[in-house]
């Protein structure tokens, strides 16, 4: 489409004269798809079938395209699930902290639906961080009460008598 639409011709014609253009130079030929039927994907909301087609093709995640008090309740839900696995109580306090901080932000300024979103209970996380990690026993290593032929270590000598020894 290089040239102007002239004044003294109407729109139709004018973009029927350029499709017509287009054929005489071949511009439609060997077109993919060319003589097949568009695909009838039957479904209901055929407005917003675009829309799933899209995401299918961009790899896109559902989770995305939530408002965001949803996408909130779901990081929450999926929070709990991650805490048994998480290394230390630390990194369950930062990651609770973090999503709380998010759903303070949302809620100054709330954009979406009016949904609520609870905070995450710090607690209540820490404790199942806690169940899912039990607590270990201290490890046995030698007491005052085992000599030093049952731990197999020769016996260290005071500090005194090292000190002297190197002299």
């Amino acid at each position: 489409m290089t040239e102007r639409k002239p004044r003294a011709m109407s729109w139709t014609s004018w973009i029927d004269q350029q499709i017509e253009e287009a054929k005489e130079r071949g511009s439609f030929d060997n077109l993919p798809g060319a003589g097949k039927p568009l695909p009838d994907r039957g479904d209901e909301d055929f407005g917003q079938s675009w829309l799933r087609q899209w995401v299918q093709r961009e790899g896109v995640s559902i989770d995305e395209m939530l408002p965001p008090p949803l996408k909130l309740r779901k990081q929450r839900e999926l929070l709990a699930q991650r805490v048994p696995g998480m290394r230390s109580e630390q990194d369950v306090r930062g990651a609770v902290a973090a999503l709380n901080q998010q759903i303070m932000d949302w809620r100054r300024i709330p954009v979406g639906p009016p949904i609520f979103v609870p905070l995450v209970n710090e607690d209540e996380m820490v404790g199942r961080w806690r169940d899912a990690h039990p607590a270990t026993p201290p490890a046995s290593g030698p007491t005052e009460e085992t000599s030093p032929a049952e731990t197999g270590r020769p016996a260290r000598r005071p500090w005194w008598r090292r000190r002297l020894r190197g002299r």
